[in-house]
C-alpha cells in the first residue's frame, strides 16, 4: 500500500526531496522549507491514502483544509508561495519515482489519490496565501490604486504559479490545480472591467444605446458559465421577455450585474446554486442575481462601502466591486437592493428603467 511505502521510506523520501529542492534553479530555497514544509505534508499525504484504503469514509476536504492551514504556517514562516508549490510538486515526484526503482506494488488508483492530493494541496495552499497576503496589508497601502496594483498582481502570480505546475506535468489541467488558473483569469478580466467602470463613472461618461434584454443577459450568461464551471456551482438563466429592452450604457451596466454575479459565484458552496433572471415590474427592469451564502448575518455593515465588510468565507477582492456596481446602477437613474434569505441565501437586486416603447409610424395610403 502506497501509505505503507511513505511510512517505511519516509527519511528517504525527504532526503531525496532535500537534494530536489536545493538542486533546483528556481525557486531559493528558505530556511526550514525542509524541515517544515514537507515532513507536514507527508504526513497528511500518507494519512489521506491510509484513510482512503479503509472502510471508512474519508472527508474529501480534508487534505484541502490542512494544506490551506500549511499555506498559512509558510506565510508567517517567511516562504514564499513559488516555493509552497514546487515543495510539493517534488515530494510526489520522489514518491513516485522512488515507487518504480523499489517496484513497490502500488496500484494505479492510489497513483491517483496521489495526484489528486498534489492537486488540492497546492491549489488549497495557493489559494490561502494569496488571502492572507492580501489581508495583511498595512493600512497605508489601502488607497484605490494601491489596491487595485496589489489585486492585479496577486491575480497574475496566482495565475502563473498554476501554469508554472499545469506545464510541468505535475497535476492535470482538468483538477483543482486548473481550476485556480481559469479563476485568476477571470478575475483578471473583472478586475480590469471593474476599473474601467469606475473611471468612466467618476468621470461622468456614458454611451447610452437601446439593448434587447435578452442579448444582454445572454452576454453576461456567457461569462457566468464559465464561473459556475471553475467553481463547480450550479448556473441557471431564467427566460426572458424578447419584447424588453433598455437605454444603458452596456459596457458600464454589465460590469455591475457581473461584479453581483461574481460575489454570488464566491459565496456559494461548491455544488450550490446560482440563478440570474431579469423581469418586468411596473415599467422597469428587474435584474436579480440569487444565490446560496447562507444569508447575510445582522452583524454585517454596508455591504456597498468601499473596503466595507463582506459576507462568506472567501475573503478575496477588495469590498469595491459592490461600490462601484452601485454607482453604475444609480448613473441609470436605478439602484441596488438586497432580499435577505436567512439560512438559504440572499437576492441582489438592480432595478433600472426600462425603455419606452419604440413609437411605430402610421403608413398613410
Amino acid at each position: 500500500m502506497l501509505y505503507e511505502f511513505i511510512d517505511l521510506n519516509r527519511d528517504l523520501i525527504v532526503s531525496r526531496t532535500r537534494d530536489r529542492v536545493v538542486s533546483r534553479p528556481w525557486p531559493s530555497v528558505a530556511p526550514g522549507e525542509m524541515e517544515h514544509g514537507v515532513p507536514l505534508f507527508l504526513t497528511q499525504l500518507a494519512e489521506t491514502l491510509r484513510l482512503e484504503a479503509s472502510p471508512v469514509p474519508f472527508p474529501a476536504g480534508a487534505i484541502g483544509a490542512s494544506a490551506a492551514r500549511h499555506g498559512a504556517e509558510l506565510l508567517h514562516s517567511g516562504f514564499t508561495v513559488s516555493q509552497v508549490v514546487h515543495d510539493y510538486g517534488d515530494i510526489c515526484q520522489t514518491i513516485t519515482a522512488m515507487a518504480m526503482e523499489q517496484m513497490a506494488p502500488i496500484s494505479v488508483e492510489e497513483f491517483r489519490t496521489l495526484n489528486r492530493c498534489l492537486d488540492t494541496a497546492i491549489a488549497e495552499a495557493v489559494t490561502e496565501y494569496a488571502r492572507l497576503t492580501g489581508e495583511t496589508r498595512s493600512d497605508e497601502e489601502t488607497e484605490r490604486l494601491g489596491h487595485a496594483a496589489h489585486e492585479l498582481r496577486d491575480c497574475l502570480n496566482t495565475a502563473i504559479l498554476a501554469f508554472h505546475a499545469l506545464k510541468r506535468g505535475a497535476v492535470a489541467i482538468n483538477g483543482s490545480t486548473g481550476a485556480i488558473l481559469g479563476q485568476s483569469l477571470m478575475s483578471l478580466r473583472e478586475l480590469v472591467d471593474r476599473t474601467l467602470a469606475e473611471v468612466r463613472v467618476d468621470a461622468g461618461t456614458q454611451r447610452r444605446v437601446r439593448v434587447p434584454v435578452v442579448t444582454f443577459i445572454d452576454e453576461i450568461a456567457a461569462s457566468g458559465m464559465l464561473h459556475s464551471e471553475y467553481r463547480q456551482i450550479q448556473f441557471t438563466v431564467e427566460p426572458i421577455d424578447p419584447a424588453l429592452a433598455i437605454d444603458a450604457d452596456p459596457q458600464l451596466l454589465t460590469s455591475a450585474v457581473m461584479n453581483l454575479l461574481h460575489n454570488a459565484f464566491k459565496n456559494t458552496r461548491s455544488g450550490g446554486h446560482v440563478v440570474l433572471r431579469a423581469r418586468a415590474d411596473h415599467g422597469r427592469l428587474l435584474i436579480e442575481t440569487e444565490d446560496e451564502c447562507g444569508g447575510i448575518p445582522p452583524s454585517k455593515g454596508d455591504l456597498f462601502q468601499k473596503f466595507g465588510d463582506r459576507r462568506g468565507g472567501d475573503r478575496s477582492g477588495l469590498g469595491l466591486g459592490l461600490s462601484i456596481a452601485r454607482k453604475a446602477v444609480r448613473a441609470h437613474s436605478g439602484d441596488i437592493s438586497i432580499r435577505n434569505m436567512p439560512g438559504k441565501g440572499c437576492v441582489f437586486i438592480i432595478d433600472i428603467p426600462l425603455a419606452a416603447a419604440e413609437e411605430t409610424v402610421p403608413v398613410l395610403t
